[in-house]
């Protein structure tokens, strides 16, 4: 996968496909076939991984804000990674949780719905 460098939105877009991609689904569990990232396993290292997940999850944010996307939007993403490190830090359960709630397809899911109302996103 290469590395999209520069600051046009179909850029900027990559890479945050790229880290979503990363952070939620870029590891198959064997046998049961169901894709989970870095986020779910470095939350299983307490305390360090829920940080690195939320360090991640917020230079998507990060990267919304140089696509332009709304305060509110902003804040909503922030909200899906707060929940998802706050959760997520509660031993056992906040694994497991890690695994289902996948904050940062979320917002992904908000920048790309915001691009393609501002007609910004083409052939995605």
């Amino acid at each position: 996968m290469d590395l999209p460098l520069g600051m046009d939105t179909a850029s900027v877009y990559r890479r945050i496909e790229l880290v979503e991609h990363v952070l939620e689904r870029s590891l198959v569990i064997p046998g049961l076939k169901f894709r989970v990232g870095l986020d779910a396993l470095a939350g299983l290292v307490p305390i360090f991984g829920d940080l690195l997940g939320a360090a991640l999850g917020s230079y998507i944010i990060w990267e919304a804000r140089n696509l332009g996307l709304p305060r509110w939007k902003l804040w909503r993403m922030a909200g899906n990674v707060a929940v998802d490190t706050a959760i997520g830090a509660i031993p056992f359960a906040g694994d497991v949780f890690d695994v289902f709630f996948r904050s940062n397809t979320r917002n992904l899911k908000i920048v790309k719905k915001h691009l393609e109302k501002q007609g910004l996103l083409i052939d995605q």
